[in-house]
């Protein structure tokens, strides 16, 4: 049997080793997916599970529950060298090793960009990863608790100050969601008012939404600055210390939650630690057909898809074009990789890669959306019903999209659930704090009376 080594378990991952179990033939082929974690997050729920539309566990789909037929291993790949196939997996306990492989696939994905700007990486939090989503909703809302108790004042200003940087999909979408539940929040805190936030989303250029034509991208800066938020272009953050933002444009304010969304950057371990191809930006030099090398030199036996790849756009009339990593390619590039794969494996011709894309729609809160395809603009309430519909459609599995969907119906009978959990974080703390009251050597907690 070939063993097929798969790097990463994430959208183009998952998509690979789940079509390569229901495609390969009993003994054809041996998968091996490695990676740390033992689910597939699905990151456009991510701004919802922020706003709790979305539960953090529908938000992830177990690998071990999907690809049964599949070899997992709980690590990280830190080398590849493909001139003697093996790769080194350093898995969650215990030392790193040698695993060798017949045919390998690169679906490591990017990693979040970040710089080197003062106190970004001590008062930052990321909106990559589930756990960073049910963060930033828990922080949220203990900033609420601990504002109302507050006379109006810096501290609580401070407490209600949110700062979003970067302005593409993540930002804006995580921006909108967690903007409007703030501002449904509010009825719940009689003590606060709508005066008392301030939501800031900083980005670089001229303009967000990248993905989108200029006049919506135009139309959601107005939108958001309706509802209370302060937009900044052309700006940059120079310094977070100590919760103290220092912007670009020469404005400073103390923001409690600070949420890094500037975009994505290579995987370490494509860019600094592989013999493979790489282009200028550390992606895989990748065909049309996923095979990576270039049409004049192919490396054998390893293919790639998804965020860490540099795949040729056969759809765009840009010559020389790549495709953006999204969640549309990646998930669309998994499942053409595994009809490839056992298509070569049988001495078979294999597909070139050709996705025209189905527009772009993103959340900005409950109830408001926007979505674009070519000249098409549907903004509002319409593009909100939209983007819930595909996306609940393209979560994989009926389990989790059935789980999803009762949740959003629940929600309009029921509202939000506006409770935090940030004592999750540290789930000792109230153990510890019961052993120091106890009485010693009498073996039971101290009982108190009530007057």
């Amino acid at each position: 049997m070939r063993e097929i080594l798969i790097v990463g378990g994430g959208y183009a991952g998952f998509y690979t080793a789940w079509g390569l179990q229901k495609k390969l033939r009993r003994g054809e082929a041996r998968v091996t997916v490695v990676d740390p974690r033992p689910y597939m997050t699905y990151q456009p729920f991510l701004p919802e599970v922020a706003a709790g539309s979305v539960e953090a566990r529908h938000a992830v789909v177990s690998l071990r529950r999907h690809l049964s037929r599949t070899r997992l291993i709980a690590g990280t790949v830190t080398g590849i060298r493909a001139a003697d196939r093996t790769v080194t997996v350093r898995p969650v306990r215990g030392d790193a090793y040698e695993l060798r492989y017949d045919i390998l696939v690169v679906t490591a994905g990017a990693v979040t960009r970040t710089f080197p700007i003062p106190g970004l990486a001590q008062q930052a939090i990321g909106l990559k990863h589930v756990e960073e989503a049910v963060a930033i909703r828990d922080r949220l809302m203990t900033a609420f608790d601990q504002a109302a108790s507050l006379p109006p004042g810096p501290e609580r200003r401070k407490l209600l100050t949110v700062t979003f940087v970067g302005g593409g999909f993540s930002g804006v979408e995580g921006f909108g969601e967690l903007l409007s539940l703030a501002t449904a929040m509010l009825k719940a805190y009689p003590e606060l008012t709508l005066d008392d936030l301030s939501f800031h989303l900083v980005e670089a250029r001229g303009r967000i939404l990248p993905e989108v034509s200029d006049n919506p991208g135009a139309w959601v800066v107005r939108h958001l600055e309706r509802r209370g938020a302060h937009v900044h272009l052309n700006t940059q953050l120079l310094s977070a210390e100590d919760g103290h933002v220092v912007l670009s444009d020469g404005q400073e304010y103390d923001s409690t939650l600070i949420v890094w969304t500037a975009g994505n950057a290579s995987n370490p371990v494509v860019h600094n630690h592989t013999d493979l191809p790489v282009d200028e930006r550390g992606l895989l030099l990748v065909r049309a057909d996923l095979r990576v090398g270039t049409e004049s030199e192919l490396v054998p036996d390893v293919w790639a898809a998804g965020d860490d790849a540099s795949v040729p756009d056969l759809a765009s009339p840009v010559p020389g074009a790549r495709t953006v990593p999204n969640a549309q390619h990646a998930v669309r590039q998994g499942r053409l990789l595994a009809r490839n794969l056992v298509a070569d494996l049988r001495g078979k011709p294999v597909r070139t890669y050709r996705h025209s894309s189905l527009g772009v729609v993103a959340t900005l809160g409950l109830g408001r959306g926007i979505f674009q395809y070519k000249g098409i603009v549907i903004k509002g309430f319409p593009a909100w019903l939209m983007h819930r519909g595909y996306h609940v459609l393209a979560v994989p599995s009926w389990e989790r999209k059935i789980r999803v969907l009762a949740v959003w119906l629940t929600a309009v009978l029921t509202g939000r659930d506006l409770v935090s959990l940030a004592s999750v974080q540290h789930p000792r703390d109230a153990f510890v704090t019961g052993e120091l009251t106890q009485v010693p050597g009498a073996g039971r907690t101290k009982e108190r009376s009530t007057p």
